[in-house]
């Protein structure tokens, strides 16, 4: 099955290679396309291409668009067991799916279609930050499964295998890696070689890589319980300490002094600090009006600074070993105030509304938030 937005330039190249790759194999198929009520002529299209090959187009017209729920409602109403999910943006090669399904017979319970693995390769006129973009998006989700390329879109699965459907929470465009982790699903990996798009528009923007580390947050949280949250608030510090350092150096660099420097450069940060971690680190918590929770964020990190300073001063002033390594007061002052922070905006800042917590399910709640309406993937 395939999720579709504004793919119809694609559909009948897909089509063909997929009845190339799969007549005379002996395996009866049929593709479904999932769209997202693209508006561009996929509808007209999968008509066209349904008189002569088994193609059937199920379209969702309720928001929000999301193609990980268009690969569940594809899952869901499939006339076969074995489902292989591909984009259909042409990336993934229709050619390899007789040997996922072929893979399927081992002990496996899921076969991925992987860039990473010995025999795969990627598109070549890739740019150093695609790939860098993509090999650290593919290090922060190694840990959740025993897959080299957990990020892969391209798939087989039997669905008898799967857990019940209702209970996954993904959020964006990474369903084979949900399904991986809740699905404790054993892996099997089988070389592709991953061509870029020749027709139509990514829909790849910052929206959907926020709602990935949201995703990941969720399934670290599944797998690891609150460690995952510390560990999320920790990264977020370390993208704010980044932007606090642009920021002192830039100033300095147009002439600001660098006490003032230092003083403007920590707003920036520590709003940054705030809205990744509203969007992130505690994205399952009822919102609060911005302004009020921005504002206390404010404090928690003024707190957590003075713990750190003070923590450091009073470590080399009274403490011999620290006054000869201050260097071990830094960073122990780090985590003190780190961990103070962390406590004073759990309770704090991104507190839960006493109306929230009575018999709400707060992941399924955080789900319903995860796309807005009508946002393109």
């Amino acid at each position: 099955m395939v999720p579709t937005f504004r793919e119809a330039d694609n559909l009948p190249v897909l089509a063909r290679r997929i009845d190339a790759a799969l007549s005379g194999s002996g395996i009866e198929w049929e593709l479904i396309l999932v769209d997202d009520d693209s508006g561009d002529g996929s509808e007209e299209a999968a008509e066209k291409l349904a008189q002569h090959l088994p193609v059937r187009m199920e379209v969702r017209r309720e928001p929000p668009r999301d193609l990980s729920l268009s690969v569940l409602h594809g899952i869901r109403i499939g006339r076969f067991d074995r489902i292989v999910v591909m984009d259909a943006d042409l990336s993934h090669p229709p050619e390899r799916i007789p040997d996922l399904i072929c893979a399927l017979d081992g002990e496996c319970d899921m076969a991925v279609g992987s860039r990473y693995v010995s025999g795969g390769r990627i598109d070549q006129g890739w740019s150093l930050w695609r790939l860098l973009n993509s090999y650290g998006a593919t290090l922060l989700a190694r840990p959740l499964a025993d897959c080299s390329d957990p990020m892969s879109g391209f798939f087989a699965l039997d669905r008898r295998m799967l857990p019940d459907l209702e209970q996954l929470r993904p959020v964006g465009y990474k369903i084979g890696l949900e399904l991986m982790v809740r699905g404790r699903l054993r892996v099997v990996e089988v070389p592709i070689d991953f061509a870029d798009r020749d027709r139509g528009a990514s829909k790849m923007n910052l929206r959907q890589q926020l709602n990935y580390l949201r995703h990941l947050k969720r399934l670290y949280l599944y797998r690891f319980g609150g460690l995952a949250r510390v560990l999320s608030f920790g990264m977020v510090g370390v993208s704010g300490f980044v932007i606090d350092l642009v920021f002192y150096l830039g100033l300095q660099a147009l002439g600001l002094e660098h006490r003032l420097a230092r003083f403007v450069s920590f707003w920036p940060a520590v709003s940054w600090n705030w809205w990744l971690n509203r969007r992130v680190t505690f994205d399952d918590r009822p919102r609060q009006a911005p302004t009020r929770q921005w504002a206390r964020f404010v404090i928690a990190s003024l707190v957590g600074l003075g713990v750190n300073v003070g923590s450091y001063l009073a470590l080399t002033s009274y403490v011999a070993v620290f006054a000869r390594y201050p260097l071990f007061a830094f960073f122990l002052g780090i985590a003190l105030g780190g961990g103070i922070n962390f406590l004073v905006s759990t309770l704090y800042v991104y507190r839960w509304h006493s109306a929230s917590k009575g018999g709400s399910n707060r992941e399924t709640s955080a789900c319903s938030d995860a796309v807005p309406p009508r946002e393109e993937r």
